[in-house]
């Protein structure tokens, strides 16, 4: 593959809920819930087509919810997030979320069947691994026969211990306040207390706190602050390990490392090393947030980190009117040492949708700050599902209210999906509004821009912000090079709602940084629009360039 990853995340429990209920905080009996097989390969293909490479199934495995089946009753009000629960509550490490099963005793085996089928349509399957913290009520029903549950054989009467999984308050009984159960610990009885999945070493925990979860332990002493990780490895370790291999073998070729800076360096490095020796090519991508650890994790072996707080950051404070386009400029210097070791970004299940009233409102206006994410550098690129729809994330579906972003915690259909889907369930998109079917086609060609052109896969960056002072308006304007092979590609990005022609100037240095030849002729084809000419690229001219409103320009010079 010669372009990058495009990563596809998407909720299984929202995608194709064919209830439609939508009602706030409602049960599962009453709103529903999409299913597995509902990923079919129609679907597939579909994904596959808007340019995507990897599809993120968020979700899949069990975790902490208020739903009963047969066989799984439901867990405790008082630890569990909204009706569904969060999918970052882990209850089974080796298990498949119920309600996203059509056949509750074969869910493990329609997991396995969904990897096949995204394997058939070209896409590699990537799936949450979350190291830091299970749910209070994790029981593992599924586990291998060999593998210990956590905590099984823990001290408790010690605060403390290498091989314990979890930390310990003794002689203290858990004092929770849940919003959910709107009740102070009422009837659930954690004793001792353990400590709370965001480093809280208190029997105290706070609606604010994610205090539906208990902290795993590396054989870091936060009591003490040493580190006890020599050999032989803490027990936490090898369990990590065995889950990481068990599902590697079902097929999964990557996984998303929940909050990777809060469990120690060491253990990644070890662990990552040993997945590797048996399946190479899975990849790791780490969820992190300290610029500070970037290099460290990519030393441990992950192989993409969370570009949260770089250019994340900088692009929605530039479509928001906050910052000019021209901070680009820093967000890159600032990742020297780790460029194309970042996972680039413009939503995920964190963060608020772009169409939401938090952000700008409209897709379209965000989509320059989805250019420039995507073609600036060969890092992955990750589509939030919806986003290429226009989705606003405006729905009040329960444990979080109306904040933007969709719920992972409640059991809704996402409405921008529910019209893509369609009444006949031919996902042709023939009930969306005209601006969001424009507004995929938008995606449709800028993903598969990414992935199909080696430019953009593994080219050279080159900024060109400082040679076109004079010529773009450093508020609304960002234009860069990508090179490789001796071949080019001018990107410029207008995050104005009014629509430019520019004269850009490609500076001789460029030439030499890039090995560009100079006063050669080259083919250029606008991939914009598709047309087609022959120019002759010399250091210091001016190249003309039309980049509409909220849109960009890219024009690729090739070797004849």
């Amino acid at each position: 593959m010669e372009g990058k990853i495009s990563i596809y995340q998407v909720l299984p429990r929202l995608f194709d809920n064919p209830s439609g209920a939508n009602v706030p905080n409602g049960a599962f009996e009453t709103n529903g819930s999409g299913k597995l097989n509902a990923f079919t390969p129609a679907v597939l293909k579909e994904i596959a087509d808007l340019g995507c490479t990897h599809i993120w199934y968020t979700g899949v495995l069990d975790h902490a919810t208020l739903t009963s089946f047969p066989g799984k009753p439901g867990d405790h009000p008082a630890i569990v997030k909204g009706q569904a629960g969060s999918p970052y509550a882990i209850r089974d490490y080796y298990d498949v979320a119920p309600e996203l099963a059509e056949d509750l005793e074969g869910r493990i085996r329609e997991y396995h069947e969904l990897i096949e089928r995204s394997h058939r349509a070209g896409l590699r399957v990537i799936q949450d691994f979350v190291p830091n913290h299970v749910s209070r009520a994790y029981r593992s029903e599924m586990k291998p026969g060999y593998v210990k549950d956590f905590g099984e054989e823990d001290e408790p009467k010690k605060s403390f211990a290498k091989n314990n999984n979890f930390y310990y308050l003794p002689n203290s009984t858990l004092v929770l306040r849940s919003p959910a159960a709107g009740m102070a610990n009422k009837d659930y009885m954690e004793f001792p207390a353990r400590a709370t999945g965001n480093d809280v070493f208190s029997a105290s925990v706070t609606p604010n706190d994610w205090y539906e979860t208990v902290k795993l332990n590396y054989g870091v002493d936060y009591y003490t602050g040493a580190r006890h990780v020599d050999e032989p490895v803490p027990d936490t370790w090898q369990k990590m390990l065995d889950i990481l291999l068990y599902w590697s073998a079902m097929g999964v070729d990557g996984f998303r490392c929940d909050m990777a800076e809060m469990v120690p360096v060491e253990f990644w490095r070890w662990c990552i090393s040993r997945v590797r020796m048996s399946y190479p090519d899975v990849i790791f991508i780490a969820e992190i947030y300290r610029p500070d650890l970037y290099l460290d994790y990519v030393y441990a072996g992950f192989d993409y980190l969370y570009d949260k707080v770089g250019l994340y950051d900088t692009l929605i404070r530039v479509i928001k009117g906050e910052a000019p386009a021209s901070d680009i400029t820093r967000s890159w210097q600032q990742t020297q040492g780790v460029k194309g070791h970042l996972l680039h970004f413009m939503e995920t299940h964190d963060e608020q949708r772009l169409a939401s009233d938090f952000v700008v409102q409209d897709g379209h206006k965000a989509f320059p700050a989805m250019a420039v994410s995507t073609l600036i550098d060969s890092g992955p690129i990750l589509t939030y599902f919806g986003q290429e729809l226009n989705e606003r994330g405006m729905d009040e579906e329960g444990y979080s209210g109306c904040d933007g972003r969709t719920t992972i915690f409640d059991y809704w259909q996402v409405p921008s999906i529910r019209q893509w889907i369609g009444d006949k369930r031919d996902f042709s998109g023939a009930e969306l509004p005209p601006e969001a079917k424009e507004l995929r086609e938008k995606y449709r060609w800028l993903l598969n821009l990414a992935v199909k052109e080696k430019v953009f896969g593994r080219g050279q960056f080159f900024d060109l912000m400082y040679a076109n002072d004079d010529r773009l308006d450093p508020r609304r304007h960002y234009a860069f090079l990508r090179a490789t092979d001796g071949e080019f590609a001018l990107v410029v990005a207008n995050f104005s709602d009014q629509p430019s022609e520019l004269n850009i100037r490609i500076p001789g240095h460029a030439f030499g940084t890039l090995h560009i030849q100079s006063h050669g002729l080259f083919y250029v084809k606008d991939l914009s629009t598709d047309r087609l000419g022959v120019a002759e690229a010399r250091p210091d001219d001016l190249y003309p360039i039309e980049v509409p409103a909220y849109g960009v320009a890219v024009r690729y010079f090739m070797l004849p």
